[in-house]
């Protein structure tokens, strides 16, 4: 009779919670990651790549949690950050805290310590689920190793639930070293893809989109507004269509730039002083009335304007308490909008006296300022190499690039001078004005989209926050170009007056010097890649041709003169 009992005691295939979680996020959609690793989360990331998830490896967490939020907002599916335990999770709050700021959809994962150590002063210990709590739309702790597929679909489904956020997925690293058969692991996950459901439509009443547009119809100087919500819910075809049904200016947010080319004949950024300064009706669309639109209050609008809000969440609309609220996704809002105002067309035609006078105010201040952009100043004022960067950039064929500013000086004036033809080809520093998301985007942007060319354009102090990921670059050799307006410290050289410059450190620099013509472009060069430095427009000119052509990791140093900009970041046009 033959012996059964080996073949008996052998266990059944099993995988541990790494394995488990990378299943999860793969086949729940996941394609890209980003993070930085170490214990307790190394070979989850490397079971990740093992399933065909890219997994990008950063030098700081703060850089990653950047690259996944606006990885969310590029793709609409949700970033991924890994990060260890303890600091990591603390270092990845930047990205979190980023993307509940900017409402994109992200996911923060962090290892954490063994369950039955917490409280016992662990290595890295921290009670992460609480850490971010402020910041978290969802947060999931997988007690066991059983749980995982769960609350990895949960955390996932929340982020783009609603208005967008971010979300948390705590593992322990005894779950995470926890076994369980791969029959038992492929159940569960089986389950949790036939479950998951699609989040209800919400209708909006008639009613709503009927006094929408008898508010536009009726309106004198009409004005619609549109932001980054726009353009995350993809709702450039239903606006270029209500603008050009309706002849109504429109206003983008600098994120929602390239939802229309910035080209239009109705675009109204040269004139948006007088436009929301005048306007007596304003649909705002995928836009908060936060700072950035002065809160929709005088002086800086009229006191009698009526505000149509169109939002995605409810609790903004209630916050904001516009004249008219239609709590739902742009895209179908505004279609809805378009197919009532077809039935019975309204168009405000060119020789409307409120679109004459918008579109003779951008007239006017397009050349004020083309003039100032018109003279070759030297050594460089911010408007010089602004110029040349536009050309640039508008001279690249196919795709526009994506490009991404940060800084004060050189984000406020590359807001104005340089033209997106494209929409979610943006970036900057967002809803909380956050300084060091460069090269995190820039990173997102070439994942997400590695058919474009990425232009960096930014502050040297901008620059310093990130700027050792530049060897990410290299390491992945992402087509990107990362420009940096050094002028020598934070919004320029040594600013202050004779009575500030005392007390016993008075022989140190001043707290917004950096040193002086820092040669930014080595650092890459130690990596491998190609670094420019630049006084003259000629000399930028000639580096901007080769390295947008070679579409290679480059950084192009550009020498600005210290006194050309100022602290509130609005120039002060001396030349």
């Amino acid at each position: 009779m033959a012996d059964n009992s080996a073949a008996e005691a052998t266990p059944p295939p099993s995988i541990d919670g790494n394995t488990l979680v990378a299943k999860s996020l793969a086949r729940l959609g996941v394609t890209h990651m980003f993070g930085v690793v170490g214990i307790p989360v190394t070979s989850l990331a490397s079971r990740a790549m093992a399933l065909g998830i890219r997994f990008i490896a950063f030098h700081n967490e703060q850089s990653a949690g950047y690259a996944a939020s606006a990885y969310g907002y590029l793709t609409g599916r949700p970033g991924i950050l890994l990060t260890v335990s303890g600091p990591g999770c603390v270092h990845g709050l930047a990205g979190l805290s980023n993307a509940w700021a900017n409402t994109w959809p992200m996911v923060m994962i962090s290892g954490s310590c063994d369950q039955r150590d917490a409280g016992r002063g662990d290595f890295q210990e921290l009670d992460q689920v609480e850490a971010v709590k402020a910041f978290s739309k969802l947060s999931e702790k997988a007690k066991d190793v059983r749980e995982i597929p769960d609350c990895v679909a949960r955390v996932l489904d929340r982020a783009i639930a609603g208005r967008p956020g971010g979300c948390y997925l705590d593992l322990p690293s005894d779950v995470l070293r926890q076994k369980i058969s791969e029959s038992v692991a492929e159940n569960l996950v089986a389950d949790v893809e036939k479950s998951r459901k699609r989040e209800p439509i919400r209708e909006t009443p008639r009613s709503e989109i009927e006094s929408a547009v008898s508010l536009l119809r009726k309106a004198e100087r009409p004005l619609i507004v549109f932001g980054k919500g726009a353009a995350y819910s993809r709702a450039e075809d239903e606006l270029k269509k209500l603008v050009e049904l309706t002849g109504i200016p429109f206003l983008p947010t600098p994120m929602g730039k390239g939802l229309l080319p910035d080209s239009h004949e109705l675009s109204a950024t040269a004139a948006r002083s007088l436009a929301i300064g005048k306007c007596d009706v304003a649909l705002v669309v995928g836009a908060r009335l936060n700072w950035l639109l002065h809160f929709g209050e005088s002086p800086k609008w009229s006191k009698e304007v009526k505000f149509i809000l169109v939002d995605v969440s409810e609790e903004e609309i209630e916050l904001r308490k516009p004249h008219l609220g239609i709590a739902g996704d742009a895209k179908r809002v505004i279609g809805l909008l378009n197919r009532e105002i077809k039935d019975d067309p309204f168009c405000l035609g060119k020789t409307n006296p409120w679109v004459d006078s918008i579109s003779k105010k951008a007239k006017e201040n397009g050349e004020k300022m083309e003039a100032q952009l018109g003279k070759d100043v030297v050594p460089f004022n911010f408007l010089t190499p602004m110029r040349i960067i536009r050309d640039a950039i508008s001279a690249v064929e196919g795709k526009s690039p994506v490009v991404v500013s940060e800084g004060a000086n050189t984000m406020d004036v590359g807001r104005s001078v340089l033209v997106q033809k494209e929409p979610r080809t943006r970036l900057d520093a967002g809803t909380w004005g956050t300084m060091g998301v460069g090269l995190g985007y820039c990173i997102a942007a070439a994942v997400a989209s590695p058919d474009r060319l990425v232009v960096a354009v930014e502050g040297d102090s901008g620059f310093g926050f990130s700027a050792m990921e530049v060897e990410t670059l290299v390491r992945y050799n992402l087509a990107v170009v990362v420009i940096v307006f050094n002028n020598g410290g934070v919004y320029g050289g040594d600013r202050r007056s004779p009575e500030e410059i005392s007390g016993p450190h008075k022989e140190d620099p001043a707290p917004t010097s950096f040193v002086p013509n820092a040669g930014y472009h080595k650092l890459i060069e130690a990596f491998g890649g190609k670094g420019y430095v630049v006084e003259t427009p000629d000399e930028l000119k000639s580096a901007l041709s080769e390295s947008f052509a070679a579409r290679k990791p480059a950084v192009v140093n550009v020498i600005v003169d210290p006194f050309a900009g100022a602290e509130s970041g609005r120039l002060q046009h001396k030349n």
